[in-house]
């Protein structure tokens, strides 16, 4: 039995049917009010039969704050998928965000002691990278440096990070993900399923970029290592930088919109400035913080040679995964009309 976290989300869902395509048996978590055919009308993007998968799945309602919940969830698992995370750039949800995946990470792996559990994956991001190596990017050695300002995500990612490195240094087998900005289908307004409403909804963007990778990749990749027993190690999951005017130009265009106006790293400070006057009077201020703005005007290449060297993976390329997601994005507004 593989147990998957965070298996209504935009990448845990993608895992759960990657497994099953390849006969394992699923325990998914989900919280009591989770939109299960949400999760179920997404997997119709992926596969031809979605509800004979969506059926073998066994789903589990489970509270990270309270251990026997976790140790019935685990019962009879030999392998864990760590995708459940709360991720969020906004200051009001900085605490919850801590307490999930922080908290959440540590009684996870606490009820793996007690239990069968041999493997353990974690979901981390590119977030936590910070120095770079001598090519000028950020590898799987780039360390977090904690005198460098950070978004509270970020360090959360860091502090769940440690634990399971934690958890490794007393025997189990663990591996740690740390993929960049994920590309999916569903969950259309919530973490990084919200790609293409912000670029839809909004007439600007920004002079950075980040890292994009398809999340059919994320979850092959995971699986495979995971089923190769590569253990003791984190894999950066990257499939191309891109800057997000060019992200930005390819979706509304597809969308039939003006190209969206790039807002320069001064004109950001000047709303950080409105932010410290007025944030407490216009909550959308509170985005405008110093490690935001830092984040969406910096453009970092991020290496991905260590995953294509350790498994000869080739990624889907951004524009084409970008063209996929985005026509499930559009067929699905379709629906709705």
């Amino acid at each position: 039995m593989v147990f998957v976290t965070g298996a209504t989300g935009i990448l845990g869902r993608v895992i759960v049917l990657e497994l099953l395509k390849r006969g394992k048996k699923v325990r998914a978590s989900k919280r009591p009010g989770s939109n299960l055919n949400e999760v179920r009308h997404s997997y119709s993007f992926y596969t031809e039969n979605p509800d004979d998968f969506f059926n073998k799945i066994e789903w589990a309602d489970v509270d990270f704050d309270d251990q026997s919940s976790l140790q019935n969830a685990l019962k009879g698992v030999k392998e864990v998928y760590h995708c459940a995370a709360k991720v969020s750039f906004h200051p009001k949800d900085e605490k919850e965000m801590y307490h999930t995946n922080i908290k959440g990470t540590e009684n996870l792996l606490f009820a793996c002691e007690g239990s069968e559990v041999e493997k353990f994956l974690h979901v981390s991001s590119v977030a936590v990278l910070d120095n770079f190596n001598e090519k000028g990017e950020l590898d799987e050695d780039s360390d977090f440096n904690p005198k460098f300002d950070h978004s509270a995500y970020a360090i959360s990612k860091h502090l769940s990070e440690m634990e399971v490195w934690r958890a490794a240094a007393e025997g189990l087998n663990v591996a740690i993900i740390n993929p960049g900005m994920i590309v999916g289908s569903g969950n259309w307004h919530q973490s990084s399923g919200e790609l293409f409403s912000t670029f839809e909804d909004n007439s600007f963007t920004f002079s950075g970029g980040s890292a994009y990778v398809d999340v059919r990749d994320v979850a092959k990749i995971a699986v495979e290592l995971m089923e190769n027993n590569i253990f003791d190690e984190r894999f950066i999951i990257v499939s191309e930088n891109k800057r997000y005017a060019e992200l930005g130009k390819q979706i509304r265009t597809r969308l039939g919109l003006k190209d969206a106006k790039v807002l320069t790293e001064t004109q950001l400070n000047i709303g950080r400035l409105a932010n410290i006057l007025f944030g407490w009077m216009i909550p959308k201020l509170r985005m405008v913080t110093k490690s935001n703005i830092e984040a969406i005007s910096s453009f970092n290449t991020i290496s991905n040679q260590k995953i294509k060297d350790k498994l000869n993976y080739q990624f889907i390329p951004v524009k084409e995964s970008i063209d996929f997601h985005l026509n499930n994005y559009i067929n699905d507004k379709k629906l709705k009309k």
